[in-house]
């Protein structure tokens, strides 16, 4: 759904997964709105594919002027005494380690060209406990803190990085949760989740990909370092 903002406003796009049928599938929906498109394949846990990815763009594009270091997933749902380490490896390994290794990769060649905008995935779980969850809580509250920590590395060198803050989205990974939440009922789980914010409905991916777009153009030129909630006023308020 980003992607697809992104497009429409004309941003030339690298899609980036480790799933390929879905690359080929998104890359025809992106670009319908008429930007260059193209694909590469990469497990964003792994220094190499990422390196990949990299190389790649600079290749394809000769310059990067944005990175949506989004990639994620939820993992299983356990107590923590009941949390199986392997499973915490894997979570970090994708949520935390991806995000670093993007920026790490990243960063050098948006310096080298004298500028550039991150944007990292968070979650409101950023900001609080999230019972079931240690591993997944443990990554979004890390991006955060890898997202000010960068920022305040690269700022004076012309390179933002922000974070978006995503409540509860309508996406396939929260259709997945839900499932097992609530006995495969997943619209009871949906306007369930929905009452944690004030406006009482879960967000669509588009209004993700709307603040993200602005935190990447330039007229978000002096917001850096930040962690933008995108959640229909749930941090804010205490409320069921």
């Amino acid at each position: 759904a980003t992607a697809c903002v992104l497009a429409s406003r004309g941003a030339n796009l690298m899609l980036v997964d480790v799933n390929r049928e879905g690359l080929v599938e998104r890359r025809g929906i992106v670009a319908a709105f008429g930007t260059r498109v193209e694909t590469c394949h990469a497990d964003v846990s792994r220094s190499d594919d990422v390196r990949g990815y990299v190389e790649a763009t600079s290749k394809a594009f000769g310059r990067i002027d944005g990175l949506f270091n989004n990639a994620g997933i939820d993992g299983k749902v356990a107590s923590i005494e009941q949390f199986e380490e392997e499973e915490f490896d894997r979570i970090i390994a994708v949520n935390l380690k991806g995000i670093f290794l993007g920026l790490r990769h990243v960063i050098p060649v948006m310096l080298a060209q004298g500028g550039g905008a991150i944007v990292n995935t968070g979650s409101i779980a950023s900001e609080r406990g999230l019972g079931g969850a240690c591993a997944y809580n443990a990554t979004k509250h890390g991006v955060v803190g890898l997202t000010r920590t960068a920022a305040a590395d690269v700022a004076a060198r012309g390179v933002r990085v922000n974070a978006v803050l995503p409540g509860v989205i309508d996406t396939p990974l929260l259709e997945g949760m839900l499932h097992t939440m609530f006995n495969g009922d997943v619209a009871l789980g949906k306007r369930t989740l929905g009452k944690i914010a004030p406006q009482e409905r879960i967000g669509l991916p588009r209004e993700v990909g709307e603040v993200v777009a602005f935190l990447l153009s330039d007229a978000a030129s002096f917001v850096n370092g930040a962690a933008w909630a995108m959640d229909g006023g749930a941090l804010c308020t205490i409320r069921h």
